[in-house]
């Protein structure tokens, strides 16, 4: 029986609010793994897919970086985006890919700009790919 309360918001709306029995979440420094009474964590998001696991079905999406805090079985996520991996929009993901992948980064700013840029296509066609597309 799902037991962790799971709502997911975007600057635009609340993107998905449901029930889960385990979430995995893509963090700035790798992937955590979410169960009932899990223990209190405030993180930071990375770019990738984020699967929300309830009884047999898995719903599949793809977030662009942001935070979570976990408490009293409630997981809330504060993300730029949040889009159905099967929703992805894979040949713009490729152009960005390819417009990040040749722009200049002559100062760390701009470096770090095409590094974020990259990051987020590869994510976004790695979470597309995932959900058959």
């Amino acid at each position: 029986m799902p037991s962790i309360q799971c709502i997911v918001v975007t600057p635009e709306k609340t993107a998905l609010e449901t029930t889960a029995d385990f979430i995995a979440l893509p963090l700035a420094d790798g992937e955590m793994g979410i169960g009932e009474n899990h223990a209190p964590v405030i993180g930071r998001l990375g770019y990738g897919e984020m699967r929300i696991v309830s009884g047999s079905q898995t719903q599949r999406l793809y977030v662009d970086g942001g935070f979570v805090q976990i408490s009293n079985n409630e997981v809330n996520i504060l993300t730029g985006k949040a889009i159905p991996s099967a929703q992805i929009d894979v040949a713009q993901a490729e152009v960005q890919l390819a417009e990040a992948s040749k722009a200049a980064a002559p100062t760390d700013e701009l470096a770090a700009i095409k590094t974020r840029n990259i990051e987020q296509a590869r994510n976004q066609i790695r979470a597309a790919k995932r959900a058959g597309k």
